[in-house]
């Protein structure tokens, strides 16, 4: 099973980016996906999390209505996509897949994990 995360990088305030995750040797359609970060010196926290058929999600209380993930099982991809960015957004992201019906908000319910993409949000 291989996740790849992609898209960060650098942006100002109050910027937007696009994270992708491209999952393959897993049925993509069977598993949630989830999104979670971890920023220097803190633990790995949950970002968002979406249902195998994407008609449910999650969100962090600190990402709610920034933040929207959304999922293309034709494609085996999972996107974050992030709106007015702020410095404490700065942080390594994860993409993790889950086989269970729920939405987890914690780290052991995922099965596979990527290697995660940096953003850096400047102030």
């Amino acid at each position: 099973v291989q996740l790849v995360e992609s898209g960060g990088g650098l942006v100002q305030a109050g910027g937007s980016l696009r994270l992708s995750c491209a999952a393959s040797g897993l049925a993509f359609r069977g598993y949630t996906m989830g999104w979670s970060r971890q920023a220097p010196g803190k633990e790995r926290e949950f970002v968002a999390a979406i249902s195998w058929t994407g008609a449910v999600t999650l969100y962090a209380d600190s990402v709610e209505g920034r933040f929207t993930v959304s999922r293309d099982n034709a494609k085996n991809t999972v996107f974050l996509q992030m709106n007015s960015l702020i410095p404490e957004d700065t942080a390594v992201y994860y993409c993790a897949a889950a086989r269970t019906l729920k939405l987890p908000t914690t780290q052991d319910p995922y099965n596979y994990w990527g290697q995660g993409t940096q953003v850096t949000v400047s102030s």
